[in-house]
Order: structure tokens, then C-alpha cells, then sequence
């Protein structure tokens, strides 16, 4: 079982505050000899293979490490650029990991504020009057939960289809908020939440969910 992500969208549709999963998903790794037999372009500041499926290794994968460093975006961790330098016959044999892109900052901002459109709409949609909006959407990789509370903040988990007590965990993450934001002096209303104990204690809560998949009475 896993939970993905977690999203807290203000009542304005603004992303708050988001946590990933950084454990590896669907990424390949391989030892290549020079020329590079698959063709890489530059996209969204992303180097992403454009041609050459082989070995695990998809068309829209992005490059992620070179001889372990990590890429972020066109360069590498310590400033190199990724296409000039795997152009370079000097630098072979290179190991080189791919994998899906990871989403920008930006991009999450604008999820944030999409999902936020959606979930009126699905309100609006309803026959019946009082609608929630949506709770849950299911793909066949994931489920995405949503938890509004009264003054409008939405609380998203994405989490696998499998996973257990989300309910449940979206509440206690609701209960943490309320304990660790909307308590801490320094914290401003609808802003982002940059707090060390609600970060401490959501990741304990995620920790707990996955490992019992519910959070019992009292918990």
C-alpha cells in the first residue's frame, strides 16, 4: 500500500501546501555506449526522450540521473548541461536513469487550482441541491480523496487503489491543520503552511496509515 501525494487547496482554489512521495516509480536505468541510440529533446525545460523505446525505457520519460547525479530540469546536480554533455563522446560509458517527469512547481499550483474548478463544477452538476462536490476520483494507478471542510479548505490524498482508511486519514490531517496552522501565531489565514510540527506530524499520520491502512478511535 502507498499513499502519493497530499494537497491542501485554500477556499480561492491556491495551493497550501503539498507533500510527495519520492520513492521510486517506473524508472529505468542503463549503461550506454556512444552514439546515444535514443533521441532526447529539450521540452518544458525537461530533457525527455523522443524517440527509441527499449529496456523499460518509454518515449515521454525524462532523464533524472547521469552516473548517479541527479538532473534537475536540463542540467545536471553539479550545473552541467544534460543534451552537451551526452553529446560528448569523452563522457561515455554514461549511466543514465529515466522516468516519468516530476511536476514543476508551477504545475502543481496549476492542478491545485484546476481540481479546485472541477470540484464546483461537480457541485453544480448534481440533480440534487447541497452536492459535496467530488470526493473521489479513481484511475488504475491511484485514487485521488478529497475532504472539504466547512470554511472551504479542500484536504487531497492520492494514495493506491488499495489503500485503506483514507477517510479516515484526510480527517486526521484536517485535525492536524487545525492544531499545528490555524493555532500557530505566525500562521496567516489561506497562505501557505510553512510549519515544522504540522510537517512533523502529517508525516507521522501518513507513516500510520500506511502501515495499519485506518486510524482507530482515539488515534
Amino acid at each position: 500500500m502507498a499513499i502519493f501525494s497530499v494537497y491542501v487547496v485554500n477556499k480561492a482554489g491556491g495551493l497550501i501546501y503539498q507533500w510527495d512521495s519520492y520513492s521510486p516509480r517506473a524508472e529505468a536505468e542503463k549503461t550506454f555506449s556512444y552514439p546515444l541510440d535514443l533521441l532526447l529533446k529539450l521540452h518544458d525545460e525537461r530533457v525527455l526522450v523522443a524517440f527509441g523505446q527499449r529496456d523499460g525505457i518509454r518515449v515521454g520519460h525524462a532523464v533524472l540521473a547521469i552516473n548517479g547525479m541527479d538532473v534537475n530540469g536540463k542540467y545536471t546536480a553539479d550545473g552541467k548541461e544534460v543534451l552537451e554533455y551526452l553529446g560528448n563522446s569523452v563522457n561515455y560509458p554514461v549511466s543514465i536513469r529515466f522516468g516519468r517527469p516530476r511536476l514543476t512547481s508551477n504545475e502543481k499550483l496549476m492542478l491545485a487550482s484546476m481540481f479546485h474548478s472541477l470540484f464546483a463544477i461537480g457541485s453544480q452538476l448534481s440533480p440534487e441541491q447541497g452536492s459535496s462536490g467530488i470526493e473521489m476520483l479513481e484511475t488504475d494507478t491511484f485514487k485521488l480523496h478529497c475532504f472539504q471542510t466547512l470554511t472551504g479548505i479542500k484536504f487531497v490524498v492520492l494514495a493506491d487503489p488499495r489503500q485503506a482508511g483514507i477517510d479516515s486519514l484526510l480527517r486526521k490531517i484536517y485535525e492536524i491543520y487545525s492544531d499545528f496552522a490555524l493555532k500557530n501565531p505566525f500562521y496567516s489565514l489561506e497562505m501557505p503552511i510553512r510549519c515544522e510540527l504540522f510537517d512533523q506530524n502529517l508525516k507521522l499520520a501518513l507513516e500510520v496509515a500506511e502501515k495499519a491502512g485506518t486510524f482507530g478511535p482515539g488515534s
